[in-house]
């Protein structure tokens, strides 16, 4: 099949990556010159682990290109995939303002050329129940004889594991009443799910409500187990015991009851605020959802203070190494990150940070500039460190060498916010160590 993918961010490369994988020939557009110019030149604008091999065999076979211009890659499709960008607007409603552009855009491109033939327009963003209908009318104001149809096909791509995810997806979600539409999208996604696992098909407005139900629900239960851990540490229980007693129920299961410092990232703070305003603009007190957004941004205070109480409320002027930088391992994304949080706390405070990240430096850099230090070892953020936050749960930070940092701390002092190390161990080794719902 011939496919257009509108926006090169996370999930419209991998999207766009994946689907040429397949044997499909796909055109990625984009308006930000510069990084259309990388790619051409073979070079990914986003860290992903697995997207290289695909990238490269698929430009190099001819089947993966890009381009700026919209109308030529919309010429040669016939599915185009909206992947574009819906932030968090000022009122937590999501921004269509990039989606709807784009539309406008199809809609005058529909018009110019009325023998095309039959387009299939897809929302893969994640958007705000009855976006597709909006689509819909936006491109309709300009060509409302033109044979088109607007589908929603949510994607569940976790950052970090994309690639895996959208070749091997548990399932795929099309939201769509026009049967044409769903056997074009059913021979397409074919490939994916050989294995047996399903494709829904459902009307457009129930595949919108499935995505922002799916993150919420999840965002639910690490809201729910931070909770959990911050009544352990009161009454002296300790959060893995609990962890593991409750997720060994099959009804629960075992994922996503790590407690922490919160979530973050692109998707789950925006689509549970975002699904909140969609209640509220149905008159509607979503009590659940409110409760986990108030404890996520709690969760990360609570974890600042436990600094501020070790210093006695003396931070001024210390030094503090942060490992981690991105909201999750495996990613670059430093949107939502707890650990851009917590500095801008601290550095409020006058406190000196020194960072390290194998692969978020670089976002890092665009939001917070030279405020903090940056270098390229872990064991270099240690030097004339007062003390180390552990905020990324990378795999190169389960098992360092403790005897290299307590001897580089000026002070023994550990603050573990994804609770990576064992809390017996960092006891005989003469750390005041502090974790999350884990007595020390």
């Amino acid at each position: 099949m011939n496919i257009a993918v509108v926006g090169t961010g996370y999930v419209g490369l991998v999207t766009g990556t994946c689907f040429a994988e397949t044997g499909n020939n796909v055109i990625c557009v984009d308006v930000d010159k510069n990084k259309i110019k990388k790619m051409k030149n073979g070079e990914l604008p986003i860290y992903e682990p697995g997207l290289m091999n695909y990238f490269e065999r698929n430009t190099k076979n001819g089947r993966l290109n890009f381009t700026t211009n919209l109308k030529h890659a919309v010429e040669k499709s016939s599915m185009i995939f909206l992947c574009l960008p819906t932030p968090q607007d000022g009122n937590g409603s999501a921004d269509l303002s990039y989606i709807l552009k784009v539309a406008q855009d199809l809609g005058n491109l529909f018009s110019e050329n009325p023998s095309w033939d039959f387009k299939i327009v897809v929302d893969k963003s994640t958007v705000p129940v009855g976006t597709s209908e909006k689509v819909k009318t936006t491109i309709n104001k300009t060509t409302p004889t033109f044979n088109f149809d607007v589908v929603s096909n949510p994607e569940f791509l976790r950052e970090g594991l994309a690639v895996d995810d959208f070749m091997r997806p548990e399932r795929i979600i099309i939201g769509t009443t026009n049967e044409t539409s769903r056997k074009l999208l059913e021979q397409l996604y074919e490939p994916f799910v050989r294995s047996g696992n399903p494709i829904y098909f459902v009307d457009e407005k129930s595949a919108e409500m499935i995505k922002y139900a799916a993150n919420s629900f999840l965002a639910t239960k690490i809201s729910f187990m931070n909770e959990i851990a911050n009544l352990c540490e009161l009454t002296g229980a300790d959060v893995d015991k609990v962890r593991a007693g409750v997720g060994s129920d099959s009804r629960i299961g075992k994922r996503f009851l790590f407690p922490g410092v919160g979530y973050g990232g692109s998707c789950f703070p925006k689509d549970v605020k975002a699904l909140i305003n969609t209640a509220n603009e149905n008159k509607y007190d979503f009590k659940i959802l409110n409760a986990v957004v108030n404890v996520n941004e709690n969760q990360i205070d609570l974890f600042y203070k436990k600094i501020l109480k070790h210093f006695n409320a003396d931070i001024k002027g210390k030094t503090i190494a942060v490992w981690g930088l991105a909201f999750k391992p495996n990613t670059d994304d430093v949107r939502e990150a707890p650990a851009l949080k917590l500095i801008k706390k601290l550095l409020d405070n006058v406190v000196k940070i020194t960072a390290y990240d194998p692969e978020a430096i670089g976002t890092t850099k665009a939001v917070l500039g030279d405020s903090i230090k940056y270098v390229s070892n872990q064991y270099d953020a240690l030097k004339n460190a007062d003390a180390l936050v552990l905020m990324t749960e990378w795999n190169e930070f389960r098992n360092p060498n403790f005897e290299t940092i307590k001897s580089m701390l000026n002070t023994p002092v550990v603050f573990d916010g994804r609770n990576v190390f064992d809390v017996l161990k960092m006891r005989e080794l003469g750390f005041n160590y502090y974790s999350i719902g884990r007595p020390f």
